[in-house]
């Protein structure tokens, strides 16, 4: 096992298995944001594998999910949204949420691109980085922000 897997399994246990708990468990807004979270840990954790086993297809793996993975977040606000509505958070839920959610990126990116191979490498793994950031910014203000707190009707 090289350093790299073994990032990986950290990330897993460490962060993901916390956050499946979290799905499972709590309000509809806490399921929702834990789904988000999951899904930018679960695409760290491709990245890592991938350079771990020196396999491309997980880093598509991980493009994909961080594209995906913020569309189904705002599908289930959508649907969801009454319930969501119902249960309003904090300034400091919103605030933790949103550094959980985007903090982990760059701390497993960087390192990634350094051991990358410089050119279409490192850029693919940037955008992945910026897809995750942004969409997960986008879905964890989209959760907490309540109804009509950003001048939109709902």
């Amino acid at each position: 096992m090289n350093g790299w897997l073994a990032a990986a399994c950290a990330l897993l246990l460490v962060g993901f298995l916390p956050t499946l708990l979290a799905m499972c468990t709590g309000s509809v807004r806490r399921r929702v944001l834990a789904q988000n979270l999951a899904t930018v840990l679960a695409a760290l954790a491709l990245l890592l594998l991938s350079q771990g086993w020196a396999r491309s297809s997980y880093t598509d793996m991980a493009l994909v999910l961080a594209v995906l993975g913020p569309v189904g977040t705002l599908i289930y606000e959508r649907l969801l949204g009454e319930e969501l509505r119902a249960d309003r958070p904090s300034r400091r839920v919103t605030r933790t949420m949103t550094v959980l959610s985007v903090a982990p990126v760059p701390v497993v990116v960087v390192p990634v691109c350094v051991a990358a191979t410089p050119g279409r490498t490192t850029l693919k793994l940037l955008f992945i980085a910026g897809l995750l950031v942004a969409g997960s910014a986008l879905c964890t203000r989209a959760l907490t922000t309540p109804p009509g707190g950003d001048g939109s009707h709902g």
